[in-house]
């Protein structure tokens, strides 16, 4: 296979005395055995994407090695010294259980020191949510997790976070940007200061729980506590450092933990793939939750941000909820407790994303509360309670397994989310109910919305120009009708324009540029495409709604849904 010239003059960078024997020699076999993994390796520079910089662990600019995440951290030092003269400059790294992320941690530390920048380094790995925590306690200026969330074992990835304990936002992510695209690999200091690094054991840990214990808990009795039983599965991630913990300080003793998925393991032995969002991961878990006959399971991502929940249906069978219905349930169950307390005044908000359920608005109208609406990432939530420090922030979360209690930690948090949803299930059954009761009487109150997600892997080179094509199709092609209902609205957040479709009438989209469509109708109906940001994905989320009138009308109202549901995606060719 022929290797591109400019492919080709990237390579040839790496064959120089700035990288070391061992990586020079992999090229070179490569470039003799695997011309088409090699030329996968260079053809472009990992981004910043929605979630960080993220991608298989190799040799080469297009993946995750200590040059690539040497790069960065040298950029983003240099960026550290110029927003922030004369200072002294501090930063805390964390790191999952992905193979390497310990290894690349000290790489990244060493760095940091090697810049005069003074370090604390979590010695083993911990959640995501307490590297969020740990920025604002140890008063850094900024934090950094490796970690590269549900996606498969030959990932890891490289999350900023700033001084406010939330990911890198606008401008700071594009003049760190800057300064890594200015250097050259050579420029990248290498050598450790180890005066400079401090490792952190379990002082940060002790904090974490206990503020997660403070803002997850909804003062239930110790009889509804006990009464509960619970199914937890860490899926062999870091959630095992501290979910059972912050349950125990919490008063549960019912918690049945799934043991073949206990240890922290980067290869995830037991499933297909580590995420919560799909039912397979869960499946051992729900398997024992059968055998103790278990009122709930949650299940959390390696990196513990994010939770998938499971409960009893009408039936008394186990149900996987997705993450706008566990968003809905949050979010209600705040806003309720925040009202019971005479704490709503008027300047609070909660926060969704533009691909999460419109129900979120109906139910934070219902309170008089806004909703606040971003493009998708946690890192725009976090922003806003930067951007608005008069507001109190509630809650919020997205679609994807998501969701933040507070503000104490600024990222999506399945420590004290699973908490969370502990406690409301806790809270329902002591009621007399159950939190599958309660999600469909907030249907009955405010309509019933259902959500699907579809997503279409194109891998390489010829899957981007592939996921590329499709949104330019989409763009110049756009959907006239969906489902028999006709398109009213066409908001195009990367031209930043919402067009009226039956006056042709524009308006501005007030939220930064991003690569995603939506499509509203007449009756309520929303379809959103959107490329991933930190996977070879693109991803279509489309949302129907109807009206509930009561319990017993929910199981044929919600197969009407799902028929409809279905009906769009077929009619869009995507299953």
């Amino acid at each position: 296979m022929h290797i591109e010239p400019q492919i080709l003059d990237r390579i040839n960078t790496w064959l120089t005395p700035t990288f070391d024997e061992e990586t020079q020699q992999f090229i070179k076999d490569s470039i003799a055995n695997n011309p088409k993994d090699i030329q996968e390796s260079f053809y472009k520079d990992l981004e910043f994407g929605t979630g960080g910089m993220r991608g298989v662990m190799g040799v080469g600019t297009n993946r995750i090695n200590k040059y690539t995440l040497g790069k960065s951290t040298q950029g983003l030092s240099n960026y550290l010294k110029e927003a922030f003269p004369g200072e002294n400059i501090k930063t805390v790294i964390a790191y999952d259980c992905r193979h390497n992320s310990k290894t690349l941690a000290k790489v990244v530390a060493d760095v940091f020191s090697a810049n005069g920048i003074e370090v604390y380094l979590f010695e083993d790995l911990r959640p995501t949510p307490e590297l969020s925590f740990a920025v604002r306690h140890l008063n850094c200026h900024c934090g950094i997790v490796l970690t590269a969330s549900h996606n498969p074992p030959e990932y890891n990835g490289y999350k900023v976070y700033w001084q406010d304990g939330g990911q890198l936002v606008p401008p700071q992510d594009g003049a760190v940007i800057s300064e890594i695209n200015a250097l050259n690999y050579a420029d990248i200091k290498f050598e450790a200061n180890d005066n400079l690094i401090n490792y952190i054991s379990t002082d940060i840990d002790n904090v974490f729980v206990d503020a997660s214990v403070k803002n997850g808990s909804l003062g239930l009795t110790q009889e509804a506590k006990d009464d509960l039983t619970i199914v937890f599965t860490s899926l062999h991630g870091t959630s095992i450092t501290a979910v059972p913990e912050t349950l125990k300080r919490a008063g549960y003793k019912n918690v049945h933990i799934v043991k073949e998925q206990e240890v922290p393991n980067g290869d995830f032995p037991t499933v297909a793939s580590p995420n919560p969002e799909e039912p397979a991961a869960l499946k051992m878990a729900l398997e024992l939750a059968d055998e103790v006959n278990a009122d709930i399971v949650i299940g959390t991502d390696p990196d513990c941000d994010r939770l998938g929940v499971a409960v009893r249906n009408l039936d008394g069978e186990l149900v996987l909820l997705n993450g706008n219905q566990t968003m809905v349930m949050m979010t209600d169950f705040l806003l309720k407790l925040w009202k019971q307390e005479d704490k709503i005044k008027g300047k609070e908000f909660i926060a969704t994303t533009i691909v999460s359920t419109p129900m979120l608005t109906t139910i934070a109208n219902s309170y008089n509360v806004e909703n606040k609406i971003v493009l998708t990432g946690f890192k725009w939530i976090a922003k806003l309670i930067k951007d608005f420090p008069e507001l109190d922030f509630i809650g919020g979360g997205e679609e994807s397994f998501g969701f933040m209690v507070g503000d104490f930690v600024r990222d999506k948090d399945a420590v004290t989310s699973t908490l969370l949803a502990i406690e409301i299930a806790a809270h329902a059954k002591a009621n007399g109910s159950s939190l599958f009761e309660d999600l469909i009487k907030l249907y009955v109150e405010h309509g019933f919305y259902k959500e699907k997600l579809v997503s279409l892997t194109k891998k390489g080179i010829e899957g981007a120009e592939e996921i590329k094509q499709m949104m330019v199709d989409a763009r110049e092609n756009p959907l006239t009708e969906v489902c028999g209902s006709k398109v009213v609205k066409v908001e195009d957040y990367q031209s930043s324009i919402s067009k009226d479709m039956a006056t042709g009438e524009e308006s501005p989209i007030d939220i930064p540029k991003s690569n995603v469509l939506i499509y509203y109708t007449e009756d309520g109906t929303q379809v959103a495409l959107r490329p991933s940001g930190t996977e070879p994905k693109i991803k279509f989320y489309v949302s129907a709604n109807t009206k509930l009138d009561n319990l017993a009308a929910f199981k044929t109202t919600e197969q009407e849904l799902d028929t409809k549901l279905d009906t769009i995606l077929q009619d869009m060719n995507l299953i």
